[in-house]
C-alpha cells in the first residue's frame, strides 16, 4: 500500500478542506496538478475553483516561457491579499508553489514571497501529505526538492480522479538532449521511462472512469524504453499493447524529439488504427548552423527523412512543430531556411515563439543576441505562413465527414466542443446529448482555429470494459 493510501491519512467527511490547484504551461503540469489532487484526496481535501476559499493553494508552474518566475510572483501577490482577508477571520491557508518554478527558485521564493508556506518540485509533489502536516504542525517553511522520479510515481495512489473523455497519463519524465536553450534537464531531471506494466495498468483505470482517448506524455516521450515483459520496450511497442485495451478508442503521444523517431514507432503510425495521425515533433529551425548552436542533435535533412517516412507509413497524417525565431546570432540566412522548411513540409498547425533567454542555459549567456525588433519582425512573418498553412489545411476537410470526440461544453447554448482525430477543435450546435461520444460529423465550416460541423450519424465505439 503506498503512503499516500495508508489509513494514518483518512479524514471524516465533516473535516473536508478546500483545495486550489492554478496550472500554467504544460500537458505535463495538467496531469501533475490532477495526481496532486489525488494525494491530497485521503487527506480531505476536495477541489475548489477559486482560491479565496481554499484552505490549501497550489501554483503548479512551468518554467519555460519568458518571464516565468514574474507571473507567479505577481500571482502570489494577488493571493497574499486573499490569504489576509481569509486570517483575518481567524482561518489559514497554506499556500505552496510547485512545478519547474519551485525547482528553479527554492529558497528565492521564500526569500521574495516569506508569506509561503511549501515549495517544492516536479518529481516531489508525492510528499505533500507530509509538507502539508510539517507546514501545519511546526509553522514554518517546507521545502523539497527532491529529484528522484521513481520514488514519485511508485508513491502515487492507484486510484486516480475521472479525467473525463480525454485522459493525460505521463509515461516518461525529464531530458538528457541538453539543447542550449532549455531549462527542461536543470528542472525536471534526467529521463525516466516508467515500467510498461504500471502504464498499462493507469491506462485501464482511465478508461474504467470513461476516458475513451488517452495522451502519453513526456518531455521527450519517444525517448519511452520502459522495462516490459521481454526487456526494455519501445514507444511503438507500447502504444500497440495499450492498443488491445478494449474501450480505449484513440492514443496520442506527445511531445517528441525527432532523434528519437525510431522506425517501430513510425511503422506504429500505419498498422496501429488506434494511434490518431496527428503528431507533434519539434524541430526548432530550419537552419542546420541553427540546429547545431541549439545543440538539437540532428539537421534538417534527416528532420525530412523522417516526415518522408512517416508520410509513407500514414498518408493522412498531419504534422505540427515548434519554431523559434531570434536564436542568437540567427542571420537572415538562416530565418530564411527556417521560412523554406516550414513551405516545405506543410503543417496543420504550429507554435513559433521569439527567443528568450532562460537564466542559467548556454545560450543565454552567448554575447550575440539578435534585436528585439528584428525577432518581432521574423516572428511576424513566420507566424503569418503557418496560418496561412492551418487556414488551408481546415479548409480542405469542408464537405468531409470524420469522427469527432466530444470532450467539453462550447460557449454558446447546447453546443459542444471536440476533436478530431487531427487535434482540430471542431464546435457543434444540439448536440448535448452526444457529449462524451466520438461522433461522425459534417463538416461544414473551416476557420483559423477550429471547424463547424453538424451530426452525421454516431460513430461505433466498444464498451468501456477494461
Amino acid at each position: 500500500m503506498s503512503p499516500c493510501a495508508s489509513p494514518l491519512f483518512f479524514v471524516p467527511p465533516l473535516l473536508s478542506k478546500k483545495l486550489y490547484i492554478k496550472t500554467y504551461g504544460c500537458q505535463m503540469n495538467v496531469y501533475d496538478s490532477a495526481r496532486m489532487a489525488d494525494v491530497m484526496a485521503p487527506l480531505g481535501y476536495r477541489p475548489t475553483e477559486t482560491a479565496t476559499d481554499a484552505d490549501l493553494i497550489i501554483l503548479n508552474t512551468c518554467h519555460i516561457r519568458e518571464k516565468a518566475e514574474e507571473k507567479v510572483y505577481s500571482d502570489l501577490g494577488r493571493i497574499r491579499k486573499a490569504h489576509a482577508r481569509k486570517e483575518g477571520t481567524g482561518e489559514r491557508a497554506l499556500i505552496a508553489v510547485g512545478g519547474c518554478v519551485g525547482q528553479a527558485e527554492g529558497e528565492e521564493i521564500l526569500r521574495r514571497a516569506p508569506y509561503v508556506d511549501m515549495v517544492f518540485g516536479p518529481q516531489s509533489y508525492h510528499n505533500l501529505p507530509d509538507m502539508v502536516m510539517r507546514a501545519q504542525r511546526d509553522g514554518g517553511h517546507v521545502v523539497n526538492l527532491d529529484f528522484a522520479p521513481q520514488p514519485k510515481f511508485d508513491s502515487l495512489p492507484d486510484q486516480s480522479s475521472p479525467q473525463g473523455p480525454s485522459a493525460f497519463l505521463s509515461v516518461q519524465e525529464g531530458c538528457d538532449k541538453f539543447c542550449t536553450f532549455c531549462v527542461v534537464p536543470y528542472t525536471r531531471g534526467a529521463e525516466y521511462s516508467r515500467p510498461a506494466a504500471d502504464i498499462e495498468a493507469e491506462a485501464r483505470r482511465l478508461v474504467e472512469r470513461g476516458a475513451l482517448e488517452i495522451t502519453l506524455l513526456g518531455q521527450n516521450v519517444n525517448a519511452w524504453h520502459g522495462a516490459g515483459e521481454t526487456g526494455d520496450w519501445t514507444l511503438g511497442q507500447l502504444i500497440r499493447r495499450l492498443a488491445e485495451i478494449s474501450g480505449l478508442e484513440r492514443i496520442r503521444y506527445m511531445t517528441s524529439h525527432p532523434r528519437d523517431m525510431d522506425d517501430s514507432l513510425i511503422a506504429a503510425h500505419g498498422e496501429v488504427e488506434k494511434l490518431m495521425p496527428f503528431l507533434h515533433l519539434p524541430v526548432q529551425s530550419g537552419s542546420d548552423s541553427v540546429l547545431a548552436r541549439m545543440n538539437r542533435k540532428h539537421k534538417v535533412d534527416f528532420y525530412l527523412g523522417i516526415i518522408e517516412k512517416l508520410s509513407k507509413a500514414r498518408p493522412d497524417i498531419a504534422l505540427s512543430s515548434d519554431f523559434i525565431v531570434g536564436f542568437p546570432g540567427e542571420t537572415d540566412i538562416e530565418f530564411a531556411a527556417t521560412m523554406k522548411l516550414v513551405e516545405t513540409v506543410g503543417f496543420a498547425q504550429s507554435y513559433s515563439f521569439k527567443y528568450s533567454p532562460r537564466p542559467g542555459t548556454p545560450a543565454a549567456i552567448v554575447e550575440e543576441q539578435v534585436p528585439e525588433e528584428v525577432k518581432t519582425e521574423r516572428l511576424v512573418q513566420l507566424q503569418a505562413l503557418i496560418t496561412r498553412q492551418q487556414v488551408a489545411f481546415n479548409r480542405s476537410k469542408l464537405g468531409q465527414t470524420m469522427p469527432v470526440l466530444f470532450d467539453r461544453a462550447g460557449k454558446l447554448e447546447d453546443q459542444l466542443i471536440g476533436k478530431s482525430q487531427y487535434m482540430q477543435s471542431v464546435h457543434v450546435r444540439d448536440a448535448s446529448a452526444y457529449s462524451g461520444k466520438i461522433v461522425d460529423v459534417t463538416i461544414t465550416g473551416a476557420y483559423q482555429n477550429s471547424l463547424a460541423g453538424e451530426i452525421h450519424q454516431p460513430h461505433a465505439r466498444r464498451q468501456n470494459v477494461g
